[in-house]
This record gives structure tokens, sequence and C-alpha cells, in this order.
């Protein structure tokens, strides 16, 4: 037996009918909606609930990983951009034009996402002008609410364009049986 075929028997490369893939999907937007700016939002519920400490260290770490986006953006955001473009079009073009299953299902993952990283810097750039004084916990909670909200229609979208796209594929080769 060879090598190749070994692999494609280990790894269903029919990605929609495959329960993994779904799983991938559901935790990977769960993920993406629950770690706001790299802040985990129950945190910024306790912030808001509760004030004091909690509220600190949400603006801890909403400043540190806002200077942390912003700096990556400024040091190497043209080379992610041109080089998160080519992957993302190569990916787009192997499977949408080329009718690889496999890239279609990378893409309907990776372009959404990085549509959020783009919300996300632009995000982290409205709020670092905010740390510059002392910042209102309230605002900065209601800001990294507004982002999550944002982030879950991307995902509430994707989700569905996934669905229907991959009910389409299924079906399709059903038909061709």
């Amino acid at each position: 037996m060879n090598i190749l075929q070994t692999v494609f028997d280990l790894i269903d490369m029919r990605s929609f009918s495959n329960l993994w893939y779904w799983i991938a999907l559901a935790v990977t937007w769960s993920t993406a909606s629950h770690w706001v700016l790299g802040v985990p939002f129950d945190m910024v519920v306790q912030a808001r609930r509760k004030g004091g400490q909690a509220a600190e260290d949400m603006l801890t770490l909403t400043a540190v990983n806002s200077r942390r986006l912003l700096n990556i953006g400024r040091e190497a955001g043209v080379t992610l951009s041109f080089g998160g473009s080519f992957l993302l079009s190569g990916v787009v073009v192997l499977g949408f034009v080329y009718g690889f299953e496999f890239a279609q299902a990378v893409a309907l993952i990776a372009v959404p996402l990085a549509i959020v990283g783009a919300m996300s810097l632009r995000t982290a750039a409205q709020i670092a002008p905010m740390f510059e004084q002392t910042p209102d916990p309230e605002a900065v909670a209601r800001m990294l609410a507004r982002h999550r909200v944002a982030v879950q229609a991307v995902g509430l979208v994707t989700i569905t364009i996934t669905a229907l796209w991959g009910m389409f594929q299924n079906l399709q080769l059903s038909v061709l049986r």
C-alpha cells in the first residue's frame, strides 16, 4: 500500500462529511468569540459586575494585548498582509476554482478569521489611546463587548455559509454516486 493512500485513508479529505471538521469549526468560533483581543470575555463580565481588582485585571490585560497587536501590525503588518493574502488566495483558488474540497473547508475557516484579525487590529487601535490616561473600565468593557458582538456576527454568517456549502457538496456527491 502506498503512503499517500494511507494518509488519505486516515485523513478524510471530504471535509464536509467529516464530524471532526464541524467540531473544529464550532471550537474555532467559540474560541474566537470568547477571547476578545486576548481578553477572556468572562473577565470583562466580572469587571463590569464587580469592578475593583477585576476591572484592574481587565484593563491590564487589554492594555498589554492591544499594544502587542499594534506592535505586530507595525513591525510585520506589510509582510503578514502580503503573505496572508498570498496563502488565502491560494487556498481559495485551490478550493473554489480547482474544486479541492479540503481547501474549500480551510478557506471557509481561514478567510473569516482573517477578517476577525483585521477587526481586532482596528479595535486595538481604537482602544490604545484610552490608555494614555487612566481609562474608564466601563468604556473599555463596552468596546470589548461591541467587538465580541461583531466577531459573533462574522461567526454566525460563516457557520451558516459553511453549513449551506457543506450540504451542497454532500448532496452533489450523493447524486454523482
